[in-house]
């Protein structure tokens, strides 16, 4: 009897505890290689060439991660070309705008693809910054930030 609780207690934890949740990394480099599985025996699928690029990773095995994208490419990186994400891509054409309001001054139009990094973010709101831009841009319909 005894051990039939246990067995199940164990098992309920187990699964509770250490289930992964799908996160978000990005490209650590500028050239990343994604491969057709979890090895680097297995060819090359494909090749990044857009660091900072956030990923979404989906299963791990060892020191591979296999990632899909924005675009719903998947493959398998090693964990070497990966870090921390504070990146984000814009999935619909958006607003900039100067404070996390609408009511804000709007500062550019951002478009569909864009890559920028995120600074800090509150509520729906995140402050971001590219290339030639900086401000407050709310998070509904980008990938890289959950």
């Amino acid at each position: 009897m005894w051990r039939k609780i246990i067995f199940f207690v164990l098992i309920f934890f187990c699964t509770s505890t250490f289930s992964d949740e799908n996160y978000y990394l990005m490209l650590k480099n500028s050239k990343v290689n994604v491969r057709m599985g979890p090895g680097l025996d297995y060819p090359v699928k494909f090749i990044y060439k857009k660091k900072y690029l956030p990923v979404k990773v989906i299963d791990k095995k060892e020191n591979f991660r296999k990632v899909i994208d924005h675009k719903k490419n998947s493959g398998w990186i090693h964990i070497s070309q990966l870090k921390k994400s504070d990146s984000a891509i814009v999935l619909s054409n958006r607003i900039l705008y100067k404070n996390p309001s609408t009511n804000s001054k709007p500062i550019a139009n951002i478009e569909s693809g864009k890559l920028f990094i995120l600074e800090k973010c509150k509520k729906d709101w995140c402050k971001v910054s590219g290339k030639n831009y900086s401000g407050w841009i709310n998070i509904d319909n980008i990938w890289g930030k959950d």
